[in-house]
């Protein structure tokens, strides 16, 4: 029973069509779903990838209209990182941002990694992550179709940082119950703060990390557009998921039970701070229903839900994304 590492991270948007644009037309992510919330098939949900939706490289929103906006806080995930290849790549996305009026800040260091920041315009807290000096679990392939040139382009998800009021608990979660390890620490940007903890799993690196930051001056999170629902590590198959159901029933640790995404399949439950974590296989992915040639290009839904199909469509704002 292993982690292997970061699966996706899923966060919430108040509107589909502009999250769109940001993050292919802008980040140069492909979009290898869309689909629909199958805990609510009114709304959207969208999966962001590499070129075919590589586990570790997947990062979804799903859309609540009229969703308040993230007042940040405690129990929290409160950055996701995405890879890219190289320092020189930060500098080609700093010019890039400058152009397009993006919300950033300067390139800087965490830990032994350079990093530049920066906020959606829903105000997702996102930060760009070099892999000059990482190791470990491979990044994905871009997408030849993307408007972002391969050699800059953003090659799948790198560190969450989870932010709590008490880490103690949180990380009896990730070494006792997960596979994680602790390794190394960087200083907290915060004044007064501790430093943020890095844990890392399976072969370890960019994709496999988890950094934890303890914040003794922030009220708990309250989830909005721009802000992260959940985060899910990588198991191999259904067989090892099913080892993972037994260990948190062993542990007594309420959980969701195995639940059929289609795409993969999941296992969720919140470690002690309130933060949502998930458990997702690698398989069997996103090219089930759809030709790799033309991933996201029209409403996907699951064998369960498609017999709705007109009915679901029909509440939808259309969203039209098929490559011309």
């Amino acid at each position: 029973m292993l982690i292997k590492g970061i699966h996706h991270v899923s966060a919430i948007t108040a509107k589909a069509k502009e999250n769109y644009d940001f993050y292919t037309n802008l980040l140069g992510l492909r979009l290898v779903k869309k689909s629909v919330n199958q805990d609510d098939p009114t709304v959207y949900h969208l999966f962001y990838a590499d070129k075919i939706g590589n586990p570790g490289t997947d990062f979804t929103f799903f859309e609540i209209p009229h969703a308040g906006r993230t007042i940040h806080g405690v129990s929290s995930i409160s950055t996701t990182s995405l890879r890219v290849p190289n320092d020189t790549a930060l500098t080609y996305w700093k010019n890039r941002f400058q152009q397009h009026g993006i919300d950033h800040d300067s390139i800087t260091e965490q830990g032994n990694r350079k990093v530049i920041p920066f906020r959606d315009p829903e105000g997702q807290r996102l930060i760009l992550i070099s892999d000059e000096n990482n190791t470990g679990v491979l990044g994905g392939t871009p997408w030849e179709h993307s408007p972002v040139p391969a050699q800059y382009a953003i090659i799948g998800l790198g560190p969450v940082t989870l932010t709590v009021h008490d880490a103690t608990p949180t990380v009896a979660i990730l070494t006792n119950v997960l596979t994680f390890k602790e390794g190394t620490n960087y200083p907290s940007s915060h004044s007064k703060q501790k430093d943020i903890r890095v844990f890392s799993t399976g072969e370890g690196g960019a994709g496999a990390e988890v950094h934890l930051e303890e914040r003794t001056d922030l009220p708990r999170e309250r989830l909005g557009r721009g802000g992260v629902h959940h985060v899910a590590f990588r198991v191999e198959d259904d067989t090892e998921l099913l080892k993972w159901h037994a260990r948190l029933q062993e542990v007594r640790i309420p959980n969701s039970g195995i639940v059929d995404r289609y795409y993969f399949k999941a296992l969720y439950f919140r470690e002690p701070n309130g933060i949502l974590f998930e458990l997702s296989t690698d398989g069997p992915g996103f090219t089930t229903d759809e030709d790799v040639n033309h991933l996201g290009e029209t409403l996907a839904l699951p064998p369960f839900l498609e017999d709705r199909r007109s009915e679901i469509e029909a509440k939808l704002t259309p969203l039209h994304t098929k490559r011309d």
